[in-house]
């Protein structure tokens, strides 16, 4: 699937780098190219947006066959629950290291930037949750290393809420993983300066559970 979507990015975002004869782009012109961007790479790779009331009412999970992504009305980002994933959730209070591997594809110039390549590729994140609100920083790893900084953007923690964090034990079990398109003002602070959109595609694994 990764192929298919670097490869569809690029052919859409062709269009607006030809097009464009500005020097100088207003706060609101950028948002404008987002959403249009968004839309765009929405209806090419045929995802079907569902409310968040339905996400809820259909037991906080999105059907992948049906390619289905909920917009999340208070953060603007798109999610797919591939796996919910097997263990529990993260608990209130509960401050906790987690596996991360990512894709990152930039939906504005196609920039790939990603650490599930290789098995032994694997981001270290810290996240503490307090009620609903997560904080996190990536504490090693591809991410830490980046221009990023080690902040973990909010766009990336919201799926924690939906999702258990634990390690397979049969063929049945999974690891978490999600799809996401986040928006800049839920995204790293390249995504903020410039207004860039971008769409991921996580895993999260409980890193002391490797040991149990």
């Amino acid at each position: 699937m990764r192929k298919a979507i670097v490869a569809l990015l690029a052919i859409c975002c062709l269009a607006p780098l030809l097009t464009s004869c500005n020097d100088y782009e207003t706060y609101g012109e950028k948002k404008d190219k987002e959403r249009k961007a968004i839309r765009q790479f929405l209806a090419d790779s045929s995802f079907v947006v569902i409310t968040e009331s339905q996400f809820h009412a259909n037991g906080n999970v999105t059907d992948v066959n049906k390619r289905e992504f909920v917009y999340m009305d208070n953060s603007g980002i798109y999610m797919q629950i591939v796996h919910k994933g097997c263990g529990t959730p993260l608990q209130d209070g509960e401050n906790s290291d987690l596996l991360v591997r990512f894709l990152e594809v930039c939906l504005m110039d196609t920039t790939v930037f990603y650490n599930d390549s290789n098995p032994y590729d694997v981001d270290v994140m810290n996240v503490k949750r307090q009620g609903n609100t997560f904080t996190a920083a990536f504490t090693s790893g591809a991410w830490a290393s980046s221009s990023y900084g080690e902040t973990v953007p909010e766009g990336l923690l919201i799926p924690l809420s939906y999702l258990n964090m634990g390690r397979p034990r049969s063929a049945e079990d999974h690891i978490a993983k999600v799809r996401l398109i986040v928006p800049h003002t839920r995204g790293h602070i390249i995504a903020s300066r410039y207004v860039y959109p971008y769409y991921y595609e996580i895993s999260f694994q409980r890193k002391i559970d490797l040991m149990n």
